[in-house]
């Protein structure tokens, strides 16, 4: 029977506030943007909304493969900063969830897409550090916000070998929403995507389907070929379920 993988995807946690019922307007809603899933459906995976109530350990054995999203900024004590003025509400409980979710995935030998923030947590989590803050106004304007969010704003260059590099070739344009970016690259990772003003874009795994690329893929019109790598590589690495429960587990 054909497989479709099981593709986790990280969320955030926030008050539910106006919009809501009054009486729930103080309790917590776990959200999701919703082009993460439908890219990881049209790549053919099954997308699997994770609860930050989730055992990462467990979690990861039964999944096939996972995608970081994006949002907040990382905490940055969490590579040796103190936040600067630039510096966005810190979100410590995402960060140790998801942290602990890429280090039972990277040891199960999932396959990891980072997009924006997943991809600094890939970068940090190996122990790099980040960019505080790119302002809008130089360079690229990498965190000017007033593009549709589909908008390829900019180029980016791939190394030759890469996994980027086997999907697009050279290089391509994307969008760009993101004030901060890789700066000293992590153990066991390369840069491997560049923009023109030399900020990082795409780092990957030097021994590990681990992949981040600092652009929203997700937002595009088409699905994207980076969703079709993941779910692809899933497949391919898939293990043998220890029983059927795997094949229907539901994970709130």
């Amino acid at each position: 029977m054909f497989h479709k993988p099981l593709i986790g995807i990280s969320g955030r946690r926030q008050l539910a506030g106006p919009g809501f019922p009054q009486v729930v307007e103080d309790a917590s809603v776990e959200v999701f943007f919703a082009d993460y899933a439908r890219s990881v459906a049209a790549a053919g995976g099954v997308p699997v909304l994770l609860s930050a109530e989730s055992e990462p350990a467990g979690v990861a054995g039964r999944l096939d493969g996972l995608v970081l999203s994006g949002g907040a900024d990382l905490d940055p004590r969490g590579y040796g900063r103190t936040p600067g003025p630039q510096a966005g509400p810190a979100e410590p409980r995402r960060d140790e969830f998801e942290f602990a979710l890429l280090d039972a995935a990277w040891a199960s030998g999932l396959p990891v897409l980072g997009i924006c923030r997943g991809a600094q947590l890939i970068n940090v989590a190996r122990g790099g550090t980040l960019v505080p803050h790119l302002p809008p106004d130089a360079g690229e304007g990498h965190s000017f916000l007033g593009y549709p969010r589909n908008h390829r704003a900019h180029p980016v260059a791939f190394t030759a070998g890469s996994v980027p590099h086997s999907l697009f070739g050279a290089g391509i344009f994307v969008n760009s929403l993101h004030h901060q970016a890789v700066e000293e690259v992590g153990e066991g990772l390369r840069a491997i995507g560049r923009a023109p003003d030399g900020v990082i874009e795409a780092i990957e795994a030097e021994h590990a389907p681990v992949l981040g690329v600092q652009w929203h893929p997700e937002m595009f019109d088409e699905p994207d070929p980076l969703f079709f790598w993941l779910v692809d590589r899933a497949r391919r690495d898939r293990r043998e379920p220890h029983s059927r429960e795997r094949d229907h587990v539901a994970i709130a």
